[in-house]
Parts: C-alpha cells; structure tokens; sequence
C-alpha cells in the first residue's frame, strides 16, 4: 500500500511539472517555433485582460452583491474620462480620489 506522504508529494511534484513545463516551452523552443499571427495579436491584449478581470469585480460588487452605484465605480468612471482627456499621470488618481471621497462622504 502507498504511504499518503509519497502521495502527496508525487502530486505536489506532478502539479509543479504541469505548470513549469507549459512555461519552459516557450522558452526552450525560442524562435524555432513561430505562433500564428492572430495568436500574437490576440496575447497583446492578455495583460490588460488580466488587470480589468482582477480589478472589475472589486469595483461592481460590494460584500459579494452587485451594486451597480458605488463609490468604487463612480471614481473608476473618473478615472476612465481623465485619461482618455488628459496625458497628465496625475489627473487619474487624483480625479479619482476626489469622486471616491465626495461620493463617500454624500
């Protein structure tokens, strides 16, 4: 009979190779191996993806229920206008602070 410790560190070695090795693929095959074009593209777009899908659900929804006007979303809408407004890398936070703390305090 298998002892549960060699159980469990065969799994924990198995679930480091699942994820070390679709990461070192990319990195041992180099240039040899060319994704596809609308690949590229589409992987331009991961990061911001990745942030929006962190940051959304902390701006809509507050104790794990959807408010669709809070403070959170109003200072992101802000947020959102000052930069497409202004290059200034200040105006964003401190728009948004700004909307944050008058929404809080009405």
């Amino acid at each position: 009979m298998v002892s549960d410790a060699f159980l469990l560190w065969s799994m924990i070695g198995l679930i480091g190779a699942a994820t070390l090795l679709p990461r070192c693929s990319f990195i041992v095959a180099g240039q040899q191996v060319q994704l596809a074009p609308w690949v590229q593209r589409a992987l331009r777009y991961a990061p911001a993806a990745a942030l929006a899908a962190i940051i959304a659900p902390d701006i809509v929804l507050v104790g794990g229920a959807l408010q669709p006007f809070s403070p959170k979303l109003l200072a992101a809408i802000a947020v959102v206008v000052s930069v497409c407004l202004s290059r200034n890398p200040w105006l964003p936070f401190l728009s948004g602070m700004a909307v944050m703390l008058a929404a809080r305090l009405v």
